[in-house]
């Protein structure tokens, strides 16, 4: 909760100031020399050099359209231009378009290049620009919205005109919705603020997209849809182009030469449907420049055109920074729909949200994956706290999409009961996800999934800042190579690992050792599971790394990324690790006790797996200390068998997650912000003041308004509901406030909005702008 408007954009902006400061360190400290460059021609008639950089492990990684500096060693000649594609495999090239218009192009060079990530403060000006206009303009956005944003959510009042929805909620060419789907877009577009939850797999895209098609047509508004990666807004827009509505795709100048599957509906591109700008834009290229009155007239053409496709259109995608575009900045949108709201951070958010909104909807889990924080400082501060979280402190409840598509049954089963209470139905049947033709030595055929037991050392890689494993990557090219061998693409494998020292030796390890064509394990992915939130393969095979008897586990105790991970797969998943070790984390206990107990914890060769003799510790409570909305509880699940019950069989049993019946549980250990609340949590709560952030395990569950309301158990009804989301927030605002003003002494930053600071670019610009 914040006094008003000066007293949020004081506490965000010194967390915004810190975090640039980091990343602009990450990024300019990436300097690569004696490259050697190979030129070529671009279509457009720009040279594009070829170049091999090495692999280093930084946390800071080279995107599509980020900036690089190119330079000879002795700096005579220098030139900046946009990454146009990024290697995927060790020895591949990088791809980099000069700018127009750059002279004295060294094309006989070859060898004796330097190469510098130019970092770039976009990002961050336009978070601090939406912070300070929320600061001075309470009319930027609905008085409702504004409130709750500040932490007083006000009693929803309709102020618009009746919303006529059909019977049947569909959208043209779009698959048919199920009941919790259809349920989300009802609630959604009769609600100024609306949170929908997808977990993996539940057709969170197809559901939003469904939702901007009514939108558009009940409304009658143009609809600005964000999201903070450009692959999720194309993914979005791609679905939403299907229903027939009259899309504008807005990137970044930089990102304007990358290739995207919806670049037919980008601006710049559909711009060219004008004649004159279009022969104007031809001249410029072929030339490089125009005459002074060509030039004058081709700007104002440019930006009449621009503006006509803006406003003639129904829906505007682009990234959350994207949103502070100027070529946007001049339109008003009075509904915002923000896709993977809880990958964002909350200022990040809040430059669509400032250019008029009235709806806002959001969309995310915050199961998964949060926002990508670089400073340690301004995470553990609350930055790494998304929007939709923070809401759902405040008492919003967020509809959960409750059927998931994705995974064969066995493998949705764990991170269902666990992650969100047994809640989570099967859309597909395990006859849907068996591969019949494939042959592969899984222990139960009827169950394709095993953790495979390992005892190797783990190490520093090179970079010495991260970790490799080389038994696990041994193991991980035989279970690779048999998958190939039994019949599976290798467009359908993907490979997990938490770090980029054990991603790089795989890649080399299995093109270099393996016994097939390298082409095969050229095609198949390799990635962190940041990388692969949100997508989805056949066949996943993870790679833990982590095995030593004292230092932790590290990156693998993040229960969002375990959830991650365990999410990806639709027919098979290979966990590779030393369950010896990673049984001392409580919850991967749990899971090692759930692969034990089906008979799928395994020991041996590939070819002759049979049951491990590992010694599991017995089963200890799973600790929830932090949960966002929740509370300051542990979640006691006594045996795997129980935890582990389906959520339909559970609910038979009346209980929560396989726990207690609820005739007996305590009222306080529901994972729910809204069914009951005592007057001692609500002192808890409040005096909360250092509350870490972002949420850890077990986040609460969010009742659909189908479902039996809650405040009736209470004594109190609704003032007790209220009463402790107003304490939980209060402890939330008190304690960011608190960690933000020690960031702001230690960095000596003064929150001057008249100097024009230096802002860092996020750690993937390129994916964000």
């Amino acid at each position: 909760r914040y006094d008003d408007a000066y007293h949020y954009q004081r506490i965000f902006l010194p967390l915004i100031k810190q975090e640039a400061d980091t990343d602009r360190k990450l990024k300019e400290s990436q300097v690569y020399e004696h490259v050697m460059v190979r030129w070529d021609t671009g279509l457009n008639k720009r040279q594009i050099a070829y170049f091999v950089l090495p692999r280093v492990d930084v946390d800071a990684k080279i995107m599509p359209g980020d900036e690089l500096r190119l330079s000879t060693l002795d700096r005579t000649w220098d030139a900046v231009g946009n990454v146009l594609k990024v290697p995927d495999n060790i020895g591949d090239e990088l791809s980099l378009q000069l700018k127009l218009g750059t002279k004295n192009i060294p094309l006989d060079t070859s060898n004796g290049f330097r190469v510098e990530c130019v970092w770039k403060s976009t990002s961050f000006d336009r978070m601090r620009n939406a912070l300070t206009t929320f600061a001075i303009d309470s009319n930027c956005m609905s008085h409702y919205i504004y409130s709750t944003l500040l932490g007083y959510p006000m009693r929803e009042t309709n102020t618009n005109r009746p919303v006529v929805l059909p019977r049947r909620i569909t959208a043209p060419n779009l698959p048919e919705l199920n009941s919790s789907q259809v349920s989300a877009v009802r609630i959604a577009i009769g609600s100024q603020i609306s949170l929908i939850q997808g977990p993996p797999g539940t057709g969170k895209t197809v559901t939003s997209a469904t939702l901007v098609y009514h939108l558009v047509k009940a409304t009658r508004a143009k609809v600005l849809v964000c999201a903070p990666s450009n692959i999720a807004v194309d993914q979005l827009t791609e679905k939403i182009h299907k229903t027939g509505l009259k899309v504008v795709r807005v990137y970044s100048k930089s990102r304007e030469v990358v290739e995207s599957t919806v670049q037919f509906l980008s601006l710049h591109l559909q711009m060219l449907g004008n004649a004159e700008l279009n022969k104007l834009q031809k001249l410029k290229g072929e030339t490089g420049e125009l005459s002074d009155k060509d030039e004058r007239r081709y700007r104002s053409l440019r930006v009449q055109v621009e503006q006509e496709l803006l406003s003639s259109a129904d829906v505007v995608c682009t990234t959350c920074v994207g949103a502070g575009d100027p070529r946007i900045g001049k339109l008003k949108f009075r509904v915002v729909l923000i896709d993977e709201s809880t990958q964002a951070i909350e200022p990040e958010c809040l430059i669509p949200i400032v250019m008029g909104c009235k709806q806002l909807v959001l969309v995310g889990d915050h199961c998964q994956l949060g926002p990508v924080v670089m400073s340690k400082d301004v995470a553990a501060a609350g930055l790494s706290s998304s929007m939709f979280e923070r809401l759902i402190a405040l008492g919003l409840r967020a509809h959960r999409l409750q059927v998931q598509y994705r995974m064969h049954p066995i493998l949705s089963a764990f991170s269902s009961n666990i992650f969100y209470e047994g809640s989570l139905q099967n859309g597909v049947s395990p006859v849907d996800r068996i591969m019949s033709e494939m042959e592969f030595p899984w222990p139960n055929i009827e169950k394709p999934m095993f953790f495979f037991n390992t005892c190797g050392s783990e190490e520093l890689a090179g970079s010495g800042t991260s970790f490799l494993n080389r038994a696990e990557a041994q193991t991980v090219e035989k279970i690779t190579t048999q998958l190939l061998k039994g019949g599976v693409k290798p467009e359908q494998i993907g490979i997990i690992t938490p770090y980029e020292g054990q991603r790089s030796f795989l890649v080399q390890h299995m093109q270099s050792t393996g016994s097939l064509p390298i082409k095969l394990y050229q095609a198949i992915e390799v990635a962190s599971v940041d990388a692969f939130q949100g997508r989805e393969k056949d066949f996943v095979i993870m790679s833990c790394v982590r095995s030593n008897e004292h230092q932790g586990i590290g990156f693998l105790k993040d229960p969002r990324r375990l959830n991650v991970a365990l999410t990806r797969a639709k027919y098979g998943l290979i966990i590779v690790g030393n369950a010896k070790i990673l049984a001392k984390q409580p919850l991967w206990n749990h899971l090692l006790h759930h692969f034990a107990e089906s008979g799928l914890l395994m020991d041996g060769p590939l070819t002759r797996l049979h049951p491990s003799t590992v010694d599991l510790p017995k089963l200890k409570r799973l600790h929830n200390p932090t949960p966002v909305g929740g509370r300051y509880l542990e979640s006691t699940l006594l045996e795997a068998h129980s935890a582990l019950m389906p959520g339909v069989e559970s609910r038979r049993h009346n209980m929560v997650g396989g726990g207690h019946p609820l005739a007996h549980i305590d009222p306080m250990t529901l994972h729910d912000p809204v069914h009951a609340f005592y007057p001692d949590a609500i002192r808890r709560a409040a005096a909360a003041t250092n509350m870490q952030m972002p949420a850890c395990l077990l986040i609460p569950n969010m009742l659909t308004q189908e479902q039996f309301m809650p405040w009736m158990m209470v004594p109190g009804g609704r003032q007790a509901d209220r009463g402790y989301s107003q304490g939980m927030s209060q402890g939330m605002s008190q304690g960011l406030s608190q960690a933000s003003y020690n960031l702001s002494q230690n960095s000596g930053y003064m929150g001057n909005l008249s100097q024009g600071s230096d802002y860092s670019a996020q750690m993937s610009q390129g994916d964000y702008m």
